[in-house]
């Protein structure tokens, strides 16, 4: 999820997404409008007295309530910080927090297999908004009377942080409860049977919470279990595909480099095209004079150059030359991972001299899935060693 960038805490980039500062705003809205409401809420929960009457002259309303949204908010921060810094603390790498409609979301790089540290992560950012919820209401038992606006964001505050804590825990995967959930039901089962079951109790919170939404006219709730419903069905997918892919490597599904395909640098794009066309690719390695990688060209390249200019234009003017590549012995799941962070839908293979060894595509990928899942598992498929060698053959 990309946004603006704010700045960094202990390492981690924290990003506003454009939806945050659509949502700000309306739940400053929301709160400024309902000020009575929300006062008598917190009196009646904490036991207190504020006078609602003080809090509803000008704009003091809207005040409040952008107060009290940035407050909540911070309080979300506070809690993907909670998340992270555990992980941080297992080694894992966190790519970004960022704020956005929902709240907030702290990205990893991969979540850990192990449930204890599953379960320890996903009950850190609740912990930590709990301690938010008794900070706020530490500081609003020792506000003055006096200061009535400030009790009242302290004490919304509060209440909404502790509230928002036990609503993560609900068991929506991949909410935190979710998350949890996955962790326990990990304990005694293989991980991704794991998330299949957390997959569909998500589905069925989600279900639950939509139709919540429907009742109570809430789009907020509806708008949330879309997103509970199809991160879970995601997340589930992803867990099918990365057991599937235990133990095979790219050099088991790669076009391996005597079957490869390749251009020249000093390819014309209209060559190129013509290539595409009889041999029915749409992307090649670019080799130089002497057949090292220097390249990847793509028929989104080639389309960049009009119909008329192409037999004057070289590959090497077009082509891209900052080319990810990945090693043959590279897990297949770490392949895909890394078409899909930069967008790409083929891998040149490069060994450890340097020299071009093959290549890999998303549908070498998808192929192997396939026939992986139509035998039922790999287990067959890794031998000793774990070698996959009969799956090039099904490309």
């Amino acid at each position: 999820m990309r946004g603006i960038r704010l700045g960094s805490a202990f390492g981690i980039p924290i990003q506003l997404n454009w939806t945050f500062l659509l949502v700000l705003p309306v739940f400053a809205w929301i709160i400024g409008s309902d000020i009575i409401t929300l006062v008598e809420l917190v009196n009646g929960v904490l036991g207190s007295s504020i006078a609602t009457e003080p809090l509803t002259v000008g704009s003091l309303p809207w005040l409040l309530g952008f107060a009290a949204a940035g407050g909540l908010f911070f309080g979300v921060l506070l809690h993907e910080f909670g998340h992270s810094l555990v992980a941080m603390r297992y080694g894992l790498e966190i790519e970004s927090i960022t704020l956005w409609l929902l709240g907030g979301v702290a990205s990893f790089r991969e979540m850990p297999e192990d449930w204890h540290k599953e379960f320890t992560i996903a009950i850190a950012g609740p912990v930590v908004s709990v301690l938010v919820g008794i900070v706020s209401y530490i500081a609003f038992i020792l506000t003055p009377a006096s200061l009535g606006p400030l009790q009242f964001v302290l004490g919304y505050l509060a209440v909404m942080n502790v509230t928002l804590a036990v609503f993560n825990m609900l068991p929506g995967f991949p909410m935190d409860g979710g998350r949890v959930l996955r962790a326990l039901l990990a304990r005694k089962r293989p991980h991704a049977q794991a998330t299949q079951l957390a997959a569909e109790v998500g589905k069925i919170f989600a279900f639950l919470l939509g139709m919540v939404g429907l009742f109570a006219f809430s789009p907020l709730f509806i708008l949330l279990a879309f997103f509970i419903y199809i991160a879970a069905s995601g997340e589930a997918q992803q867990s099918t595909v990365k057991a599937a892919f235990q133990g095979v490597t790219v050099r088991d599904i790669m076009t391996p480099g005597e079957e490869l395909h390749v251009v020249e640098e000093g390819t014309t794009v209209a060559e190129l095209l013509g290539r595409m066309f009889t041999e029915r690719h749409t992307g090649y390695p670019v080799v130089d004079t002497r057949g090292e990688l220097v390249g990847m060209v793509t028929l989104d390249d080639a389309r960049t150059i009009q119909e008329i200019e192409r037999d004057a234009y070289r590959v090497e003017e077009v082509m891209e030359r900052d080319v990810r590549s990945i090693t043959p012995d590279a897990d297949a799941i770490t392949a895909l991972r890394t078409m899909q962070e930069h967008g790409v839908g083929r891998l040149p293979v490069v060994d450890e001299r340097g020299d071009l060894a093959g290549i890999i595509s998303r549908t070498d990928l998808m192929t192997a899935f396939n026939v992986i899942q139509s035998r039922g598992d790999n287990s067959s498929l890794i031998q000793s060693g774990g070698s996959t060698a009969d799956l090039p053959s099904i490309r």
